[in-house]
């Protein structure tokens, strides 16, 4: 699907209300187009974007219950189960006894997994969109876009824990 581009309409700069609108249009924008290219190169590597992003959750390093990666993602762990069967039919993780309690099962990255991790992880971090901006502008837009998101979290505390850092 392709994006169609956001009219430029000049809005006077005194115009608060209005400049707030264009600019909350057009990060939309930006969040969609990046969302659309995210979402072909994923599929591209056969997996979902919610698979996608639970491989991504997972470190290579350090085997973890599917309830731990549940708390990363912010979801149910009965929604990680279908993930993980997905990741583990794909050869992407293999689940393991736990090395620290061998009543449960553990999540493990396969060499496999590691790789495809790797390469959604560039997915993820895509920045073609950002290629028109010198370094400076970058920076300054990287701030801004900061400022704004509060850390990905209101100000209330109404994250969930371990969702403040983005």
């Amino acid at each position: 699907m392709a994006q169609r581009p956001v009219p430029r309409t000049p809005t006077p700069a005194d115009d608060r209300l209005g400049l707030a609108g264009d600019t909350v249009r057009r990060i939309q924008h930006v969040a969609a187009a990046l969302r659309h290219h995210q979402d072909e190169e994923i599929a591209a590597l056969g997996l979902t974007p919610a698979a996608a992003r639970a491989l991504h959750e997972l470190d290579p390093d350090h085997p973890s219950p599917a309830r731990d990666l549940a708390v990363r993602l912010g979801c149910d762990r009965s929604n990680v189960t279908g993930l993980a069967d997905k990741l583990e039919q794909a050869g992407l993780v293999e689940r393991r006894a736990d090395p620290t309690d061998r009543r449960q099962r553990a999540l493990v990255v396969t060499a496999r997994g590691r790789q495809v991790r790797e390469r959604v992880r560039q997915v993820m971090s895509d920045s073609r969109l950002l290629d028109g901006l010198s370094t400076a502008e970058l920076a300054t837009l990287r701030d801004l876009v900061w400022k704004v998101s509060d850390g990905g979290c209101p100000s209330d505390g109404g994250c969930p824990e371990g969702r403040g850092e983005v």
